[in-house]
């Protein structure tokens, strides 16, 4: 399945900054608003996004790092994390939200767009999409190793619409007593889904990380086309 991409302006309360949209060959669909890792809208995002696009969804990537500069991409070396986690410290919280907001309603202004809109989320983007979903901005949310999640369960009483997070046994950046605090909030909550996946490392679904596992990432991505399936 062919998809057509294109970076287009998105209109925010703190000024304009650009997005990523990829689109099926059918050229309409659900709605997906992607959020990146701490490394920017990199090859790997695009390839995420776009690879959404070919399961039938119009995806929407905003670059949350706007204000530090335009379509910063950075790789999984040394150097790329370093200026990463510099981006990460760097970025509010707040603004943050405000342009996913931003994002969402041109998303939903779309012709392309013809049903429900999801967020999924990676690392950084993970746990902003357990906050779009607690905010009420999205009509389903994917988290993927959503770092944080486990210090903002205030918010777990907010979410109204399904929530499917995905977690490795082996994250060391996400710690499984930190993911059992999580699911033991989540327990008793309807359109609540917690998979963890055996031996994955934090990144798992990164092709570009030495943490790539390929069971991992294909498990995690069949499961949440379902869940996509399923509430959109």
């Amino acid at each position: 399945m062919s998809t057509t991409s294109q970076w287009i302006d998105i209109a925010g309360p703190d000024g304009s900054f650009q997005a990523y949209l990829a689109v099926p060959h059918v050229g309409k669909g659900p709605a997906i608003i992607l959020l990146q890792e701490i490394f920017g809208v990199n090859e790997h995002i695009r390839a995420v996004a776009d690879q959404y696009a070919a399961d039938g969804y119009v995806v929407l990537v905003p670059d949350l790092f706007w204000r530090a500069g335009a379509h910063i991409e950075l790789g999984y070396d040394e150097a790329g994390w370093k200026r990463a986690v510099e981006l990460m410290q760097a970025t509010d919280n707040e603004h943050a939200l405000s342009d996913i907001k931003a994002t969402v309603a041109a998303l939903r202004a779309r012709p392309e767009v013809t049903g429900k809109l999801a967020s999924v989320g990676y690392c950084f983007g993970g746990r902003l999409s357990y906050q779009a979903a607690a905010a009420g901005l999205v009509d389903a949310a994917i988290a993927y190793y959503g770092g944080g999640i486990q210090n903002k369960l205030d918010l777990a009483e907010q979410i109204k619409v399904p929530l499917l997070m995905h977690f490795g046994s082996q994250d060391s950046h996400i710690p499984l007593d930190a993911v059992q605090k999580i699911a033991t909030r989540f327990e008793d909550t309807q359109d609540v889904e917690i998979h963890v996946y055996p031996d994955a490392e934090h990144g798992f679904n990164c092709t570009h990380r030495d943490s790539y596992q390929q069971r991992a990432a294909a498990l995690a991505h069949g499961n949440s086309l379902i869940f996509l399936a399923e509430n959109l």
